[in-house]
């Protein structure tokens, strides 16, 4: 019901529609002219006012710095009627390097810090563009793009840029509009240039095409991208959660003490907050392990420094660090830019097709307004030329008429000329008369022709469009591409790394004190029986090598401790080590408990292979004689704080593990010089946690097991070896009659005499499974190693002492004896090296 009133009409309106009504069109004009980027230009109306007004105002990359607070004053008073601070904050943002890839302004002064330290006011600083970003102003001139009036219809201002640069991908964005949101990472302009180009050249090729040249985002701050799965829903779908990591080494920075050096850390984090929000997890001992943190940076570069307790282990350190801090963050890609006016989710085709798209308009509308320049311009010269020819009767007409419109009107009747032209004719100079000029205007015009035809020919032919996008994108690549800052790590579970490893064969080498390593095999050399062997590296704190085996890169080894855990780990995982060099201590790879060590390690070929870990077993023998079967499938899935392997007994400790295929026959020995010999099958196969069953009694308290073997081949020979150098090799069966030199028994017996032992030969220190093919490697306490060919041993009886294998030096004994493939280079001296001792005589498996 209309109400009339004093000349005013009251028109009753439903609040409910009129809240709808507005609230949609308030989140519209957010949406459109506010929080979300053009797919075109990549930028939001504010970035390309500042843009624009700062080219307005003359400030180009060549040009000297403009006072900030001159630059915002004219964005503000020509084209964006909002606050300073919107204006100052994008300006500022677009020229730190660590906001944006590319930055676009050139800024003079305190543009703040990636500290989050906020810049000086804008009456204290400069800027100017930079000359990327005039690459996306560049043909603004030539009609490129459509203009639309400012906010109070005084002057124009570009809708979008005509921008050379795919500028969207290539820096990214963010914004938060109502109802939607867009998280765009950036990339790096090399990449993306090449994979526009394949797009260019193949219309049809898919994202995972594209995915070959536009390898990931790549951002400013460099840093790592942990895992690839986020960054290929991200590039398929247009969202995904792309996990960054900080770039961190662990270096030892003084004697016995490590640290965590962080030299990039996440886009968008802010340093300052993050040290001291790990600071204060450290104060509330939510991580330990941290002595200390430093910020190093300077301009340099970035350095930030967590110093590591002397108990702790760095390795693991990290990882809570990358668990519980800003060192490892995640950038959610929400690709969401404007369409034609519409926000539009996009996966990484559509953004280069629709820059294409643009650039393509871009040619064809700067390619129409150059011919219409250039035909305009050859229809003046049209005139000049015919005037030039009659220059008499030009001037005789002029001279003639009363005023300029009447000398013109005659010129246009003589001559049939257009009124462009006759006017062109009267304004012409004396000096053009001369012949030289007269010669120049001839030149010109056949050039304009020559132009005029090559445009049209451009205007008729899409592929020399197309030509044209792509030579100007491989200009913009060879002026400002550079190399990836980001760099990529594919996480395990996505890729298989070893692709990309030589399966070759390595030693790998573990010292007492629990330092690994893999060494290239031809690094060994040998040595014939009885030698000396010479000194390597000094041991470090009586540090010594303690297990040794060969096993190929491709590898999985399975480690076991004392306390009877599993570890697991890939071969090529191990660190790389010359023969002298320490390694890096097993703690720092796997998280091993401080008070547990390392005492056997199994090579296996595939823990994938469903027959294989069915089909095979491990044998775990303990110090006490305990003797326990497994089906390796049960440690096919360890987790990384490791696995119960076996139940460990009071006052017992795992000593050896195998691996057997079920029907291997058995052999234990004992430091007291006894040896007892069973079939594998009289030990049924039990669990995980299990604590395996009596394999041997042992002689007395203070006697203990040295070793295992599992023989799966009889003609294979038990190599035994007492500490002070005395060692020989014994057939398990009498290859004439048959029968058996060690008597086959029943499990948990006393076992039998294998080696006489004396004073003269010290205890039993080892016992290994070897053939004529082998090497065996020699260990002394006191650092010493020898490796020599089996076959120089010949096989002799049961009981007898054996031969002497190795000379002593004083009280030296044998540490341990490794066996190891056979290398039949040249027969020289072996460098002993970081090396030597297992109490308990680790090796590869057999």
């Amino acid at each position: 019901m209309a109400e009339e009133g004093k000349g005013e009409r009251i028109i009753p309106v439903s609040i409910e529609e009129e809240m709808k009504t507005a609230y949609i069109d308030y989140s519209m004009s957010v949406i459109v002219s506010r929080a979300l980027p053009d797919v075109r230009d990549g930028l939001k109306p504010v970035h390309r006012r500042v843009l624009y007004g700062m080219l307005d105002l003359g400030v180009r990359a060549n040009s000297s710095y403009k006072k900030s607070a001159r630059i915002v004053g004219e964005v503000l008073g020509k084209y964006h009627p909002h606050g300073d601070s919107s204006v100052y904050d994008t300006m500022v943002r677009m020229a730190q390097e660590w906001s944006l890839r590319y930055p676009l302004v050139d800024g003079q002064g305190n543009f703040g810090s990636v500290d989050g330290d906020s810049p000086a006011a804008m009456r204290y600083t400069e800027a100017k563009l930079k000359k990327v970003a005039e690459e996306l102003l560049s043909d603004l001139d030539k009609e490129t793009v459509d203009f639309a009036p400012n906010f109070d219809d005084s002057l124009e201002e570009p809708t979008v840029l005509p921008t050379r640069i795919p500028n969207l991908l290539v820096n990214g964005a963010a914004g938060i509009a109502v109802g939607m949101a867009t998280n765009m990472a950036p990339h790096n302009l090399s990449e993306v240039v090449d994979g526009t180009v394949a797009y260019i050249d193949n219309r049809d090729i898919d994202v995972e095409g594209l995915m070959q040249y536009i390898k990931a985002p790549d951002f400013p701050t460099g840093g790592i991208i942990y895992g690839y799965e986020g960054v290929k829903n991200a590039f398929m779908e247009g969202k995904g959660k792309i996990v960054m990591r900080a770039k961190a080494t662990i270096e030892e920075i003084r004697e016995g003490r490590e640290a965590i050096i962080v030299t990039e850390i996440p886009y968008q984090v802010n340093k300052a907050d993050m040290i001291a929000k790990t600071a204060d997890l450290v104060n509330d001992g939510k991580i330990t392990g941290i002595s200390e943190i430093r910020d190093e940076s300077d301009r340099n570069g970035m350095r930030i420094v967590y110093e590591i307790k002397r108990d702790a282990i760095s390795n693991v350190v990290l990882n809570k660090l990358y668990k519980y801090t800003q060192l490892q963050t995640s950038f959610s890609v929400n690709n969401i830019a404007l369409v034609d006016g519409r926000p539009q989710m996009l996966n990484l085709k559509d953004m280069i097709h629709y820059f294409v798209e643009h650039r393509h308009e871009v040619i064809v509308r700067r390619t129409e307004y150059e011919l219409r320049k250039a035909e305009e311009r050859a229809h003046i010269l049209e005139g000049l030329i015919i005037a030039s020819d009659n220059i008499d009767e030009v001037i005789k007409i002029i001279r003639a008429a009363s005023n300029v419109d009447e000398a013109r009107e005659n010129l246009m009747e003589r001559f049939k000329l257009s009124e462009i032209q006759s006017k062109a004719i009267v304004e012409m100079r004396l000096r053009q008369l001369t012949g030289l000029e007269q010669d120049k205007l001839r030149a010109e015009y056949e050039d304009l022709m020559k132009t005029i035809e090559d445009l049209k020919d451009i205007l008729a032919n899409e592929s020399r469009r197309m030509q044209i996008i792509k030579d100007e994108l491989l200009e913009v690549k060879e002026k400002y591409g550079d190399e990836r800052k980001s760099t990529i790590e594919y996480s395990a579970s996505e890729m298989s790394i070893e692709d990309l490893i030589p399966d070759n064969q390595v030693v790998v080498s573990i010292s007492h004190a629990g330092y690994i390593k893999r060494t290239n095999l031809d690094e060994y050399k040998v040595q014939n029986r009885g030698g000396v062997g010479s000194k390597g590296t000094q041991t470090r704190d009586k540090d010594f090598l303690e297990h040794l085996f060969v096993a190929t890169n491709h590898n999985y080894l399975l480690v076991f401790t004392e306390k009877g855990r599993c570890f697991w780990m890939r071969v090529f995982e191990i660190p790389e080590g010359s023969k002298a060099s320490k390694g890096r201590a097993i703690q720092n790879l796997i998280n091993i408990p401080q008070d547990d060590k390392v005492k056997a390690y199994i090579n296996v070929e595939d823990l994938k292979d469903e027959e294989y870990v069915n089909n095979n077993f491990i044998v775990m023998c303990t110090k006490n004689g305990v003797i326990k079967k497994t089906k390796l499938e049960a440690y096919s899935r360890p987790r990384t704080n490791g696995i119960n392997a076996i139940g460990i007994r009071e006052g017992d400790e795992l000593l050896e593990a195998k691996l057997t295929n079920g029907s291997n026959e058995i052999v234990m020995a004992l430091k007291s010089g006894r040896a007892i010999r069973f079939p594998e099958e009289k030990v049924r196969s039990m669990g995980r946690t299990a604590s395996g069953v009596r394999g041997i009694t042992l002689a007395h308290d203070k006697d203990e097991v040295i070793g295992m073997v599992c023989v799966e081949d009889l003609t294979h020979t038990i190599l035994v070896v007492s500490e002070k150098g005395y060692g020989k090799r014994t057939l398990l069966n009498d290859p004439e009659t048959g029968e058996a030199i060690y008597r086959i028994t029943n499990r948990g017996g006393k076992g039998v005499k294998t080696l006489n032992v004396t004073d003269k030969t010290g205890e039993l220190v080892a016992i290994k499974l070897v053939t004529d093919e082998d090497d065996i490697m020699i260990i002394n306490k006191s650092g010493i190693v020898i490796r020599m060919h089996v076959e120089s041993l010949r096989t002799m009886g049961r009981a007898t002492q054996g031969v002497r294998l190795i000379s002593l030096r004083g009280k030296d004994e044998i540490a341990a004896v490794a066996k190891v493939e056979r290398d039949d280079e040249d027969e020289d001296v072996v460098e002993a090296e970081n090396v030597p001792n297992p109490d308990a005589g680790g090796d590869e498996e057999e």
